[in-house]
């Protein structure tokens, strides 16, 4: 009776691991055929990133107009200093902003 059960359970066993290997050796051989992952979802990640970055900088840029117009009624608005970028700055078509130490 035990010699039965022994040759059962490899049996069992062998069946199992050569199962294993068919189902890994089919999906190897299909591999090289398969479509390569598309990159939708991530350019559509960006490009939503991008364009939030647009909208909130041109909305960032309405309130600063809008903040100076009530202070200086009828002024020119000047140049709105870069918010994220700390160092030197060129502007060749207008006047930059003195800085926050100058204003002070």
């Amino acid at each position: 009776m035990q010699g039965g059960m022994w040759s059962q359970l490899w049996r069992k066993y062998a069946d199992y691991k050569y199962n294993k290997f068919e189902r890994f050796a089919v999906w190897e051989m299909i591999e090289p055929y398969r479509r390569p992952k598309t990159f939708t979802t991530l350019i559509t990640i960006y490009v939503a990133a991008f364009y939030t970055g647009v909208i909130g900088a041109a909305i960032t840029e309405q309130i600063y107009k809008e903040k100076f117009w009530e202070e200086h009624p009828g002024k020119t608005v000047p140049l709105m200093k870069p918010i994220f970028y700390r160092g030197p700055w060129r502007v060749y078509r207008g006047e930059a902003i003195a800085s926050d130490a100058s204003s002070q």
